[in-house]
């Protein structure tokens, strides 16, 4: 199955359905890296904080030995921790070292922690390690408008993308206007909501007309926004369920629907985070 991918504002094509590997640990990692990318999934994300850049490395070269993707066929993604942000570089050579790859596609800051002030220095930072042959993209995670107006003045460079908590229910419509406006692919973390609106009627009504699943039609009513998605998943049965979301077409009125489920925040919220 072919994922479709968007173009990102430097001119990379990225898949708008990739796997997210948080709180993956230990062998079920490289089962679960390995088993995506022979279903078909091409965007692998990880982060320094995950604690398994080792593991998603080793699957990813496993299955380049093995024949079954060329790196070239891969993006991967990784993010820079908050202790981490005056240590830019020095960070990104450890990630390279634990995921052993010679480069990595996408970079992310991976929370502004404005009460500590070094966002703008951070994202800076990554841009000069495009310069180097070792990163090809550059990006944010859980930025708002106002941080982000911060380091596109002060950089001259607009990230690729920002990967926010996003799903039915907790849409932040104002912010994927902003990216919109500015060119940036708006990235949904807990695109399902952790499983937590999978009971919703109207998420429920959609999926039992199109005999497809909650997490399919969550999943699906997010790219038909125009957002990428990255749910994880230890379960290799999952992986297949949310790569049929690719198939999935709403109708417009599936949408409209859809935008009327109510929900909240499920994690912490940029603007306090981590305090």
């Amino acid at each position: 199955m072919r994922i479709p991918v968007t173009t990102l504002n430097d001119g990379y094509d990225f898949p708008l359905l990739g796997l997210g590997t948080y709180k993956l640990t230990g062998d079920e990692v490289e089962t679960i890296v390995r088993t995506a990318i022979e279903l078909g999934y091409r965007h692998i994300d990880t982060a320094a904080l995950y604690d398994n850049e080792v593991e998603v490395g080793k699957a990813i070269n496993n299955a380049i030995k093995a024949g079954d993707v060329t790196r070239e066929e891969l993006f991967v993604t990784t993010k820079l921790w908050n202790d981490d942000q005056e240590r830019v570089a020095e960070a990104y050579k450890e990630s390279l070292q634990r995921l052993n790859l010679d480069f990595v596609d996408l970079y992310l800051v991976h929370w502004p922690w404005p009460q500590h002030g070094t966002y703008v220095q951070a994202f800076e930072q990554l841009t000069q390690l495009q310069g180097m042959g070792q990163l090809q993209s550059v990006g944010v995670a859980n930025f708002y408008p106002e941080v982000l107006d911060e380091i596109i003045q002060a950089t001259g460079i607009t990230p690729v993308l920002n990967q926010v908590e996003l799903h039915a229910g907790f849409t932040q419509p104002e912010l994927r206007a902003y990216h919109a406006e500015h060119g940036i692919v708006t990235e949904a973390w807990a695109p399902i909501a952790r499983g937590s609106n999978f009971d919703d009627p109207v998420i429920r009504a959609v999926a039992d007309a199109h005999e497809a699943t909650p997490a399919q039609v969550s999943l699906a009513y997010l790219m038909k926004l125009g957002c990428s998605v990255v749910p994880k998943t230890s379960n290799p049965q999952r992986l297949a369920e949310n790569l049929g979301a690719v198939d999935l077409e709403l109708s417009d009125d599936d949408v409209a629907a859809l935008d009327g489920v109510t929900g909240e925040r499920l994690s912490g919220d940029p603007l306090t985070f981590p305090g």
